[in-house]
Formats: structure tokens, sequence, C-alpha cells
């Protein structure tokens, strides 16, 4: 099995605390994911910054294939700091965060402030269209994300949220949570990385229209010489059936992985993947809204504000 000293150190965290009062509980934890996220943003030789339901994980699952054949390490350990290094020491620290939410705005409050240990870090942004993020972070908010990451993020929303009645519409509208903050985040970023050196966009669309380019792009950004035959096979092992298989067979060494309940389709982590499908999800008043609301507020850089 591989060790990760940076995950060990994060569910320490979790298991001292869990005896707290909720209160107590959620100041400490909140404090010290925040140093966690500290050590490991300054650690870090590459950064990848992503919300949940936009291809991170299938996009490091690729990436960790990459590794995995290039230097032979494990691939059934997906990558989410140290992973790597800790295998062959010649591989790159990485930090994977949302970089905006909770205790990870640390994240943000030090690209705002043009802090001189990101100057040469290299940096990964993941977009995805917002109306697609929203309706899959709904299902994951509600059937997958872990009790201690809702805690948190419920705990300094300005809006209340209960998860257990809260709809499909109400979730989307949430200004803390649904579509408004997801706008905001992806905006942020823009803004944050449009005039940074060592900074890359990556769209979860284009990884979907053509993933091997995709790779390759991103090959040459983080400095690797990964061959194209080592894209195609990663490519083919990132395939939604195949990724379906290994989620069902239980492949891999993540928690995240796992297959929670075989019998509920929506608790899968691997569920969907289809680009565009907030079309087929919603309809009426609540599409008009979201696509109207992208096409006033999202920054044109990610270019979701054309029909296709």
């Amino acid at each position: 099995m591989v060790l990760s000293i940076d995950r060990g150190l994060h569910w320490t965290i979790l298991v001292l605390t869990a005896v707290l009062p909720r209160p107590w509980r959620l100041r400490a934890r909140y404090r010290l994911l925040e140093k966690l996220q500290v050590r490991l943003l300054e650690r870090a030789d590459i950064l990848m910054i992503r919300h949940p339901k936009t291809g991170g994980t299938w996009l490091r699952t690729m990436l960790t294939h990459l590794y995995a054949q290039h230097y032979g390490i494990s691939q059934k350990r997906v990558f989410k700091s140290d992973e790597l290094a800790r295998q062959h020491s010649g591989l790159p620290r990485w930090a994977i965060t949302n970089g905006l939410a909770s205790w990870e705005k640390v994240v943000a409050e030090r690209f705002a402030a043009n802090d001189s240990s990101l100057a040469d870090k290299k940096t990964i942004f993941v977009a995805r269209h917002p109306a697609d993020i929203v309706v899959s972070w709904y299902i994951q908010y509600t059937k997958r994300t872990k009790r201690f990451k809702r805690e948190l993020l419920e705990w300094e929303a300005e809006h209340p949220i209960d998860r257990e009645t809260i709809t499909r519409e109400e979730f989307i509208r949430h200004p803390d949570l649904g579509l408004p903050w997801l706008i905001r985040y992806h905006n942020f970023w823009a803004d944050q990385l449009k005039d940074r050196d060592h900074a890359l966009i990556v769209r979860y669309e284009d990884l979907r229209l053509d993933t091997a380019n995709s790779l390759a792009r991103i090959r040459d950004f983080i400095g690797e010489s990964f061959s194209d035959e080592e894209i195609q096979a990663a490519v083919a092992f990132g395939d939604f059936d195949n990724m379906r298989q290994l989620e069902k067979s239980n492949y891999f060494q993540n928690n995240s992985l796992k297959l929670r309940n075989p019998d509920d389709p929506e608790m899968r982590k691997v569920r969907r993947a289809k680009v565009g499908g907030y079309q087929d999800d919603l309809e009426g008043e609540i599409l008009d809204w979201v696509e109207s609301t992208i096409a006033e507020q999202l920054d044109p850089v990610f270019g979701y504000h054309d029909a296709e």
C-alpha cells in the first residue's frame, strides 16, 4: 500500500478532534486543516485547483497512470499530495485543492496577496461549465460528501442548508454552495491566473473531446516526457466504462474512489461524465435562470457563453 504522510496528518486531525463538542470541533478542525493546507502549499511543486465534479479525480487518475508507466510506481493510489514523491525521489509533490472554500481559502489569500512562495509553482486550474457542475455537485453534496466537509462548509455559510431536505432547485440557487458560488469561484481564479507565469487552464470539456491532446498539453506544461504511447494507454485506462469497472471492483486504494452503494447509481463516483448534461436534467424556469445567470456573470475567458 502506498502511504502518504500528508493524508495521514489529515486523518489524524479528524480523529483527534472527533470527540470535541461541535463548536470546538469545528474551530479546531478549521485551524488545523488550514495549517496543513499551508504546509502542503509551501512544499508542493505543482498545484491543481479544482472544484468537486470538474473531472479532477479523473484527470489525476490518468496522470497517476502516466507516472506509473513511466517510472514504475503504483497506479492503485491516485495521488493527491506526496504519494508520487514517496515512491520515487525525482517525482513532484502536488497539492490538490479547491483553493477558495472553507479552510482551503488560505490558498486564495496567498494568490491574492501575490505571495512570494507561489513564484515558481506551476498551477493547473480545472474548469467546467458551472451548470454541469452544479447538477452533479448537488448529488455529490447530498449523497457522497464526507460529514466533516459538510460541517465546515455549512459552518461558515451565510445561508443555512439542510442536505436532508434541500431540493435540487434550492441547491442550484443557493448563494453559498450553488451556481452563484460556482460563478464566483471560476471568476476569482480567472482573475488570479490571467497574468501569472506558470499557469494553465484546463477545461473538462476539452479533456472529454480530445483527451490525448489535452494530456499532452499538460505533460508539456509540467515538464514531463511521457510518450504518445503512454498517453494513449492512460486515455484507455481513464475510459468511462473502465473507470466504472475499476470503481465497482474497488481497484483503487483511495477511500474517495470506493463504491459506496452499488444499488444506488447516484452514489457512484463515476456517474455520467457527460458534457452539457444539465440540459437533460433541467427545464423551464430554472434552466432559463441558470443559462442567463452564467451568460451575465461568468468570465468569458472560459468560453461557456457560446451555445456549444
